[in-house]
């Protein structure tokens, strides 16, 4: 006899453009509603996704309207990814002053009144340094949660990036964890192998390809056109010659900076994505051949996102700094999966108190 099937339904909030949500749904998890308050994120997530979206502060939400949104006879999943700007390394002024470091505490007012079966969290390690996380912790081991939390090297599970990012799984079903690279089948992925040997067509600066309008590169101007061209894959602004190097970078408080205005190394996995990735002044995000900072949608593959992944509306105008910070805010899609194949797995082994929670049973 044939075990039956157990249906996950979740929702997720603080959704961006769905990458999260993506990731989920290749495992199998069946997303019912995205939750954001930037309308920037609408449109690709509702294109690629068989979601519904609600334009609306997380802050904003009654438990009772995501209730709704789950059916009957499933396993609930609330899962999101608070912003992390306020909590990243990046941010020198990090302040509890940002409305945006609260926000985990609706997500934790949400999951402590919808109590649903399971819950997970994605963010910068740096939370981990904060208070705000201690409490969320605790309250979901105050409602009969068994909580996991680690640090997680993407480029671990296939992600072709260095990025670095906290998971949190938690299940009132049992003890609950990520799978292990090895039981997810992983592989490294090289930027080569991501947008080399002609996924993507050639392109220079400035410039977009006549199909993908997403492929498109920012401009550069003469200095920093010969900066590119002086510069080697993997290396520095110290490999340039003395009349190219800005003035910031001569002074002694500049020198240690040597990680803008760089090439990526075909054979390596790139730096991570962040909303700026299109810049070829703001990290290592020159392209690891052609004379250009890498297109958006070359940032997006190396996020996961499918090719065919659209962020802009046919017709509408594409604005790089707003489809860079869509892109470079994303849950990477394979680390979704990740968590959305991690959850299977843990359902299907807890598969007996499930059914009789289906069926009529409770959780203690």
């Amino acid at each position: 006899m044939t075990a039956p099937h157990i249906p996950i339904n979740a929702v997720d909030l603080f959704s961006g453009a769905g990458g999260l949500t993506h990731g989920l749904a290749k495992a199998g998890i069946n997303v019912r509603v995205g939750v954001d308050v930037d309308p920037a994120c609408e449109y690709p997530y509702t294109e690629n996704n068989k979601a519904k979206f609600l334009l609306k502060s997380v802050g904003d939400i009654e438990s009772r309207e995501l209730a709704s949104y789950y059916l009957p006879r499933s396993v609930r999943l609330l899962a999101g990814c608070a912003p992390c700007q306020t909590f990243s390394s990046y941010n020198q002024k990090a302040s509890t002053d940002d409305d945006r470091w609260w926000l985990l505490r609706h997500f934790s007012r949400l999951a402590g009144e919808l109590l649903p079966e399971l819950v997970t969290m994605e963010n910068v390690p740096g939370l981990l340094n904060h208070a705000v996380f201690d409490e969320f912790v605790g309250s979901l081991e105050a409602s009969g949660y068994e909580v996991s939390k680690q640090i997680v090297d993407c480029q671990d599970y296939g992600v072709p990036q260095h990025r670095n990012r906290l998971v949190l799984l938690a299940s009132r079903l049992g003890p609950i964890s990520l799978l292990t690279p090895a039981q997810f089948n992983a592989k490294p992925t090289s930027v080569r192998e991501a947008i080399g040997n002609g996924r993507v067509p050639a392109l220079a600066a400035g410039s977009a390809d006549a199909v993908d309008r997403l492929h498109r590169a920012s401009r550069l101007s003469p200095l920093n056109l010969r900066r590119i061209k002086a510069s080697k894959p993997g290396g520095t602004w110290r490999d340039w010659p003395d009349e190219l190097v800005a003035e910031c970078h001569k002074k002694e408080s500049g020198k240690t900076y040597a990680g803008v205005y760089g090439r990526m190394t075909w054979d390596e996995a790139a730096p991570t994505m962040t909303t700026q990735f299109y810049g070829f002044g703001n990290g290592r995000f020159g392209h690891p051949s052609q004379d250009r900072a890498i297109s958006l949608r070359e940032g997006a593959i190396l996020q996961g996102f499918p090719l065919n992944y659209q962020f802009v509306a046919p017709g509408a105008p594409v604005h790089m700094k707003t489809i860079g910070r869509l892109i470079g805010n994303a849950v990477p899609v394979t680390l979704g999966e990740l968590i959305g194949r991690s959850m299977k797995a843990h359902v299907k082994e807890h598969r007996d108190d499930v059914l009789r929670v289906l069926t009529g049973g409770q959780l203690a």
